[in-house]
C-alpha cells in the first residue's frame, strides 16, 4: 500500500524521486522520505505526514546525486512517526532500503540480528532488511569481476523474508547500482535513455518513459547506467522485455479540476463509451441472434456446463460485485455468491462443481483478492474434473498480478485513477458485469433477442445520460452540500439492484467526508435501523421506476414519519416521488436494470461536495490508500 520509487541515471535524483512520490502519494501519506548516494555517503531525509513536509525539508539543499530511492508510507508496523519513516538504513548507514508490503517473520530476524550486534532505530518490519543485507555482505566470499556482491546479498536476503514485499536497495559502497525485488507486491521498472526508474505503480513512470517492465513474483533486478539485468530469486538470469504503455502524462494531471476525484467523476461517460466500444457489437440487432452481441474472447470451454458463480472482492469492488450478482442471476439465471475476499480466505464456500470464480480488483494487486483466488485455484486442482478451477478477473490493470494469476481478464478501460475513493473504476466494473451477464445470457438463451436488443439500446444511451446529470445537477448538488457540512450521520436506502448503490453512496461519504453513513435495503429499515432516525439524520433514497418503486417510496414515508429529511434520487417527473421527498436530485428515466450506472453519479457528487465543503483532502483521505497490497 506504500509507494516506492527509485532512479539511477544522469539527472538530479531527488527531483525525480519527489515527483514520483507526488504521483504515488495516493498509496500512503503517513510519512515520506528519500535516500541518495553522493560522494561515498548515503544522504537520507525523512518527514512525518504528507509529502509537502518532506519537500520543505529538502528546500535549499544542493544534492546533485544521480542515484536514489524514495518512499511514501501507509503505516502497518509502527506509528506514523519520522523515526518509522522509510528509507531505513543498516547500523553503519551504508545501505538504505524502501519497502511496500509486510515482512511476516521480521521479529525472528530482528532478534537474530540484534544478537549479532545490529542496532535498530524504528518499530517497523522493514528495518530488518538493510541489516540483513549488511550481515550477508560481511560474509560473502570475494566476488568475481562479473558478479555484483550487492545483488547477491539482496538475493540471499529476500530468500529469508516471508510475506509480501517489493523493495529497492542502494548502497554507498556500490554507487552505480540500484537493486529491486518483488514478491507478492507490485513493482515496475521504467527504461529511459541512459537512465532507469522503478516504482510501485506506473503513474510515477509515465512522465519519463513509456517503456515499462513489470517484475513478477520471485524476481529481482539490477539497474545500472548501462542497463537492467533481471534474475530469479534462485539466481538464474532471465530474458525479459519491456512493454509500451498507452498512457501519457496528461492522464495523471488534474486538467483544471480542483481535485482528481471530480475529474474522474467527469471521466465516467468516457469510461462507459470505452467499454461499449471494446465489448459490445455496435451493429447487433435481434436479427443477429446467431452470435453473441458481446466480445469477451472467451473460449467455448468457459461456458460449457457452467452452473454456479462465486465472486470475491473488497470495498467498492464488492459493491460492484453485488450489482454483478443481480445481473448474473436475473439476466443469465446463474446462482451467484459474493464474498469479501478477506473472509473467503478463511471460510471458503463448499466446493460446487462447474463453478466460475471471479476476482474483482481495480488495481489487480489487492492482497486478499489475489490470495483468495490462489487458494481457490489450489483447492480445486486437488479435486479435478468438474471441480477444476474456472477463473476470471475484472480489473483496470490487466498487466497486474491478477492478469498473471487468472487465464481470463475483463479490462474495465477506466484509465489511471488517482483519487483514493474509486469512482470511474466502479463504473468500469459495472460495465464489465453487464458485458459478462449479457454474454452468458446469450449462451444460456435466457434473454430473448428482442430483450437483448432493448438492453443494448439502453446501454448505448448511458454516456449521454451521465453527461446530462453532470451538467444539470452538479451545481445544484454543490449548493445542497452546504446543508450537511455539520451533519454527523447519514442513511442511504435502496432496493433490488440499487441496494448496492446505497452501500456505495454510504462508503463514498465515509471515505472522504468522515461522516458516519450506513446503507440499508429500504425494506429493512423498520427492522431496527429506524431507531436511528430523527431530524438530524438525513436519509438518501434511490427510487427508480420499476418492480420495487412503490415499495421504496413506502419505505421512505416510514423515515419521513420520524422527522428525517428525505433526499430522493429519482426521475423529476415522478409526481408521487416528488411529493414524498423533501429534496429531489433528478436523474433521467432509464430501465431499472441499467439504473445503477445513473444513480451512483449524484451520490458521488454529493459525497465529493460535502467533503470539499468541510475543507477535507478529498483525493487523499486519512488512513486510506488506493491499492491495498497487504492483508
Amino acid at each position: 500500500m506504500c509507494g516506492i520509487v527509485g532512479y539511477i541515471g544522469t539527472r538530479t535524483a531527488s527531483d525525480i524521486l519527489l515527483e514520483g512520490l507526488r504521483k504515488l502519494e495516493y498509496r500512503g501519506y503517513d510519512s515520506a522520505g528519500i535516500a541518495t548516494v553522493l560522494e561515498g555517503e548515503i544522504h537520507c531525509v525523512r518527514a512525518k505526514g504528507k509529502l509537502h513536509n518532506l519537500q520543505e525539508k529538502l528546500e535549499g539543499q544542493n544534492n546533485p546525486a544521480r542515484l536514489g530511492i524514495g518512499h511514501t508510507r501507509w503505516a502497518t508496523h509502527g506509528k506514523p512517526e519520522e523515526y518509522n519513516a522509510h528509507p531505513h538504513m543498516d547500523t553503519a548507514r551504508r545501505l538504505a532500503v524502501v519497502q511496500n508490503g509486510i515482512i511476516e517473520n521480521y521479529r525472528e530476524l530482528r532478534e537474530d540480528l540484534k544478537q549479532k550486534g545490529h542496532e535498530f532505530r524504528s518499530e517497523t518490519d522493514t528495518e530488518v532488511i538493510p541489516h540483513l543485507i549488511a550481515e550477508i555482505l560481511k560474509h560473502l566470499p570475494a566476488a568475481s569481476a562479473n558478479t555484483s556482491p550487492l545483488l547477491e546479498a539482496v538475493r540471499q536476503a529476500v530468500n529469508q523474508l516471508q510475506g509480501a514485499f517489493a523493495i529497492a536497495v542502494i548502497s554507498a559502497d556500490h554507487p552505480d547500482e540500484l537493486i529491486v525485488a518483488r514478491q507478492q507486491a507490485p513493482l515496475s521498472i521504467g527504461f529511459g535513455q541512459g537512465e532507469f526508474y522503478c516504482a510501485s505503480d506506473t503513474p510515477a513512470l509515465v512522465p519519463y518513459t513509456q517503456a515499462v517492465l513489470t517484475l513478477e513474483n520471485g524476481e529481482l533486478a539490477r539497474l545500472t547506467p548501462l542497463g537492467v539485468e533481471v534474475y530469479s530469486f534462485e539466481g538464474q538470469r532471465l530474458k525479459k522485455y519491456p512493454r509500451t504503455l498507452s498512457w501519457n502524462p496528461v492522464m495523471v494531471e488534474k486538467q483544471g479540476f480542483k481535485h482528481f476525484m471530480l475529474k474522474e467523476i467527469y471521466e465516467q461517460p468516457g469510461v462507459v463509451r470505452a467499454c461499449l466500444e471494446a465489448y459490445f457489437d455496435a451493429e447487433w440487432s435481434a436479427a443477429d441472434h446467431m452470435h453473441s452481441p458481446v466480445r469477451l474472447n472467451l473460449p467455448d470451454s468457459f461456458y460449457a456446463h457452467l452452473e454456479h458463480i462465486q465472486i470475491v472482492a473488497c470495498g467498492t469492488s464488492w459493491h460492484a460485485s453485488l450489482v454483478g450478482k443481480y445481473l448474473l442471476e436475473q439476466i443469465a439465471e446463474l446462482p451467484t455468491q459474493v464474498q469479501y475476499a478477506s473472509e473467503f480466505r478463511y471460510s471458503p464456500a463448499p466446493l460446487v462443481p462447474n463453478t466460475l470464480t471471479i476476482g474483482v480488483t481495480q488495481s489487480g494487486e489487492t492482497a486478499d483478492t489475489l490470495a483468495a483466488l490462489e487458494m481457490e485455484k489450489q483447492r480445486r486442482a486437488m479435486h479435478g474434473g468438474d471441480y477444476q478451477a474456472r477463473l476470471l478477473g475484472i480489473t483496470n490493470r490487466p498487466e497486474s498480478s491478477l492478469g498473471h494469476l487468472v487465464p481470463h481478464i475483463i479490462d474495465t478501460h477506466a484509465g489511471i485513477e488517482i483519487g483514493v475513493a474509486a469512482t470511474k473504476t466502479f463504473i468500469g466494473q459495472l460495465m464489465a458485469f453487464y458485458a459478462l451477464a449479457i454474454d452468458l445470457a446469450f449462451h444460456r438463451q435466457t434473454l430473448s433477442p428482442v430483450e437483448t436488443e432493448e438492453m443494448l439500446a439502453g446501454l448505448r444511451q448511458l454516456p449521454a445520460q451521465i453527461e446530462s446529470v453532470l451538467e444539470s445537477q452538479e451545481r445544484y448538488i454543490e449548493q445542497l452540500a452546504h446543508d450537511f457540512a455539520e451533519t454527523q450521520d447519514f442513511i442511504f436506502l435502496g432496493r433490488g439492484i440499487n441496494f448496492p448503490i446505497a452501500l456505495e453512496g454510504a462508503l463514498k461519504l465515509k471515505e472522504i467526508s468522515y461522516i458516519h453513513a450506513e446503507g440499508y435495503p429500504a425494506g429493512e429499515m423498520k427492522h431496527g435501523p429506524i431507531a436511528l432516525l430523527d431530524a438530524k439524520v438525513p436519509v438518501v433514497t434511490i427510487a427508480m421506476p420499476g418492480g420495487v418503486f412503490e415499495k421504496v417510496l413506502s419505505n421512505a414515508q416510514e423515515a419521513r414519519a420520524r422527522d428525517a429529511r428525505l433526499i430522493g434520487v429519482t426521475p423529476m417527473d415522478e409526481q408521487e416521488a416528488a411529493e414524498t421527498f423533501d429534496t429531489v436530485i433528478p436523474v433521467p428515466h432509464v430501465a431499472e436494470i441499467l439504473s445503477p450506472i445513473i444513480t451512483v453519479i449524484p451520490l458521488q457528487l454529493l459525497s465529493y461536495h460535502i467533503a470539499a465543503r468541510r475543507g477535507l483532502d478529498v483525493d487523499q483521505p486519512r488512513n486510506l490508500a488506493k491499492s491495498v497490497t497487504v492483508e
